[in-house]
């Protein structure tokens, strides 16, 4: 394809016209129309602006960017493939944009050089022939591209796993902590019933919000963030959410509607005082207004506090006529929870076992007798027998 024909096709881009709108495309598009007009001096600006914006992107390779930015593309025909509702007339602009996208990939960078080197007078030949080239390949095809979409999805989803909900903004976390296996002890049971919930998720069931509460250090956010390693969890997105991002959440999920992947909002460390105003906005959402919650989403809350809200003894003895009616509307949030899963201190026996098995898995060998004696002296120190709390005696162990 000509210089001209790919110049006037890219300006015609249609299903992917968002990437005309990418710092690398636009100053690609810009070196193509300097050298269709034959403007030498500013094909080299947008040549070293060309580069730099690679470079920003972390490649030095223009194939290898168009490929990464087109799986990833958030536009109208790639989640209508996602969603398996394209339309047959939207196959004929697809199939010409990739086109028009492959051709840009495969041009020559050296020969592109040489191409702008004579426009330039004789000075300015000696400067464009030390100009960096980048590397140009194939890209997916048409069907490997729409094969993409539907295997793997569109956009963010697609790209990542976890996120955060910030300022009304989804930052997405490219590595997240997932807890492994060595740091989910003990509470087997309350893990199945948390498991079972979110693969009935997976499932395209609608399922209970889930409440964990119970004592700090028993791993209940640990509980929460290890679903992402799940067998068979492939489409479960995991979105953190700080008690402040509350009352943006009914924006978020209408953003989640929709989507081929299963969300958890999940709101670690949850809990209310007296006149908190995000406390009528969770009810809300957990009860169901007139807009209902997206049935591939599902809320994840972890919270030392039962009820979730603080209570007084003003509560108890203040000037309401129907003191039980204050109370009950304190303690109501916690009942929106359709799932409320207790993780209670350990007991003595349990933590001890629990002592002995870390200490087997750390290689510390200390008689047996002297390893339990330590460790009860550990727990009249720090109140709390929790896995957390465990985890700490055997690392004191090691010091």
């Amino acid at each position: 394809m000509k210089l001209d024909g790919l110049y006037y096709r890219l300006k015609s881009l249609t299903l992917f016209r968002p990437l005309l709108d990418e710092p690398v495309m636009s100053a690609a598009l810009s070196l193509l129309q300097a050298l269709v007009r034959q403007d030498g001096e500013a094909a080299l600006d947008d040549w070293s602006a060309l580069a730099e914006r690679l470079n920003a992107a972390g490649t030095a390779s223009l194939a290898q960017w168009l490929d990464d930015t087109l799986k990833y593309a958030e536009t109208s025909w790639a989640r209508a493939v996602e969603l398996g509702r394209e339309l047959p007339s939207s196959e004929a602009a697809a199939r010409r944009d990739t086109e028009t996208l492959s051709a840009l990939a495969g041009l020559d960078p050296a020969a592109l050089r040489d191409t702008l080197a004579a426009l330039l007078p004789d000075a300015g030949r000696e400067a464009a022939g030390s100009l960096p080239l980048w590397e140009s390949g194939e890209i997916l095809s048409f069907e490997e591209l729409r094969g993409w979409y539907q295997e793997h999805g569109t956009g963010l989803f697609a790209r990542c796993r976890a996120f955060l909900w910030e300022a009304g903004r989804l930052l997405p976390v490219p590595h997240p902590d997932i807890p492994g296996p060595e740091a989910l002890v003990g509470y087997r049971q309350q893990r199945s019933q948390v498991e079972a919930n979110t693969y009935a998720l997976l499932s395209g069931k609608q399922v209970n919000n889930v409440l964990l509460y119970g004592n700090s250090g028993t791993g209940k956010s640990a509980t929460v963030k290890s679903l992402l390693s799940l067998p068979g969890a492939e489409e479960l997105r995991l979105i953190e959410i700080e008690k402040s991002g509350v009352a943006q959440m009914p924006q978020l999920m209408r953003m989640l509607g929709g989507r081929r992947q299963k969300f958890i909002l999940f709101i670690d460390d949850l809990a209310f005082d007296q006149d908190d105003l995000t406390y009528g906005v969770l009810k809300t959402i957990l009860e169901g207004g007139l807009e209902p919650r997206p049935a591939n989403v599902a809320i994840y809350a972890t919270s030392n506090r039962r009820n979730l809200v603080r209570q007084t003894f003003s509560d108890r003895a203040g000037d309401e006529v129907d003191l039980s009616e204050t109370i009950q509307e304190k303690t109501a949030l916690a009942d929106r929870f359709g799932l409320r899963i207790p993780y209670l201190g350990l007991s003595k026996p349990e933590f001890l076992e629990l002592v002995e098995r870390l200490a087997a898995q750390a290689g510390i060998s200390i008689p047996l007798e002297e390893l339990q004696a330590r460790a009860v002296r550990w727990d009249v120190r720090h109140p709390g027998r929790s896995p957390r709390s465990a985890q700490q005696f055997i690392a004191s162990l090691r010091v």
